[in-house]
C-alpha cells in the first residue's frame, strides 16, 4: 500500500530505506556505461524486480530508478528528450510494487547530480539548474512518486536548484550530500554544514542527510556531526556496504549483512530516523538491516571508538586539527 513520508515519519521513530541500485543491476547484466534509467522504458521488469526485493526484504522506502535521469546526462546517450517520460515510467514501476504491498511503502522519486559545474568553473546557472531539475521532477511527480529524494549532491547550490525545482513542482523533498572527500562533500561541504544549506531554502526539507561516502564507518563519522548540529532534523544516512574493490570486471563491496545490522543500530542510537545502504547493498544486507531494526533497543550515542571497533577504521579521514596541505586521501572508485 502506498503512504506519504510524512506520514510513516509520524508513525515510526526510524524508516528502512532500500539499498544500491547500479551495483544490483550489474548483477541482472547492466553493461558498463549503459545508463540503467533508460531500463525504465526498455526493460521495466528489471527495475520492478530490484524495488520488489527491496520491499520483501523490508525497505520501507524505495528510490525510483531514476538517478540520472536529468537532461545533462541524458544527452550524453541521445536521450534528453525523454527526461519527463524516462522519471514517469520510473515512478510509475516502483509504484506498482508499492501498491501491492501488504504494508505502508514510500515511493522516493531519486534525483542525482547534473555532472555539471555552476559558474564560474562551469556554464551551469542557477537558473538552467532549475529548469533542468525541474523537467525531472515533474514527470516524477507525474509517475506518482510521494517525494523528490535528492542525493549524492556536493554543491551547495545544485541541492538548492533541486529543492527550488521540487518546490515549484509542488511535491516534498529530500535531499542527501556525499561526504567523500575527507569528511566533506567534493566542493567543501562539512557535515554540520549541511544544515545552513537546509536553512537557505525557502521552504523545508523533509528530512536530510548523507549517502554514498566510502564506509559504514566514515559514514558513522558523519551522522555523528550531523545530529550533534541539529537535534531536532530528521536525519538520512544511506551508507555504502563495506569498501570497494576492483576483482576483474567487477566491483566488490566488504560490507556484510552483519556489518549492515550494526551500523543500522549504531545510526539509530546517534539519532538517525531514515537509515539504508547505498552503493554494494544487495537485499540480503537489507533483510538483515530490517530484522535489526526490528529488535532495536535504544541504547547509549556511540563513540567513534565503538564505531570503529564494530565497523572497521575509517577510510578517508577527515584532517586532524591545525593541518595543513591535503584533506586526507581521497579515494576513488
Amino acid at each position: 500500500m502506498r503512504i506519504s513520508l510524512e506520514k510513516l515519519l509520524a508513525q515510526s521513530d526510524i524508516l528502512l530505506a532500500d539499498g544500491a541500485t547500479g551495483t544490483n543491476f550489474m548483477e541482472m547484466g547492466l553493461e558498463p556505461g549503459f545508463p540503467p534509467d533508460l531500463w525504465n522504458i526498455s526493460e521495466p521488469q528489471k527495475p520492478e524486480a530490484l524495488h520488489q526485493a527491496f520491499v520483501d526484504a523490508g525497505s520501507d522506502i524505495i528510490l525510483t530508478n531514476t538517478f540520472g535521469a536529468n537532461a545533462p546526462r541524458l544527452k550524453l546517450h541521445d536521450a534528453q528528450d525523454q527526461t519527463h517520460a524516462i522519471n514517469k515510467a520510473g515512478a510509475k514501476i516502483a509504484g506498482r510494487v508499492a501498491e501491492a504491498a501488504d504494508r505502508p511503502v514510500v515511493v522516493a522519486g531519486s534525483v542525482g547530480p547534473t555532472g555539471e559545474l555552476f559558474e564560474p568553473m562551469g556554464e551551469m546557472t542557477m537558473e538552467s539548474a532549475i529548469a533542468e531539475f525541474t523537467t525531472q521532477i515533474q514527470g516524477l511527480k507525474d509517475g506518482g512518486a510521494d517525494v523528490a529524494w535528492i542525493e549524492t549532491m556536493s554543491a551547495a547550490e545544485e541541492i538548492q536548484a533541486a529543492a527550488q525545482a521540487a518546490i515549484n513542482v509542488g511535491i516534498p523533498y529530500v535531499f542527501t550530500a556525499s561526504f567523500d572527500t575527507a569528511g566533506r562533500t567534493m566542493m567543501g561541504i562539512a557535515p554540520d554544514g549541511l544544515d545552513a544549506v537546509a536553512n537557505s531554502i525557502p521552504e523545508a526539507a523533509l528530512a536530510y542527510g548523507a549517502n554514498c561516502g566510502v564506509g559504514a564507518s566514515d559514514m558513522m563519522l558523519t551522522m555523528l556531526e550531523m545530529t550533534a548540529a541539529n537535534g531536532e532534523a530528521v536525519i538520512v544516512g544511506k551508507a555504502n556496504c563495506g569498501v570497494p574493490t576492483v576483482k576483474g570486471k567487477n566491483t566488490v563491496y566488504s560490507g556484510t549483512p552483519q556489518l549492515m545490522a550494526d551500523y543500522v543500530e549504531m545510526a539509530a542510537n546517534a539519532g538517525v530516523r531514515i537509515i539504508g545502504g547505498c552503493c554494494g547493498t544487495a537485499p540480503e544486507h537489507v533483510a538483515a538491516m530490517r530484522e535489526a531494526m526490528d529488535n532495536f533497543e535504544r541504547g547509549e550515542r556511540p563513540s567513534m571508538a565503538e564505531v570503529t571497533s564494530k565497523l572497521g577504521e575509517l577510510v578517508n579521514p577527515p584532517p586532524k586539527p591545525g593541518a595543513t596541505g591535503s584533506r586526507g586521501n581521497r579515494r576513488r572508485r
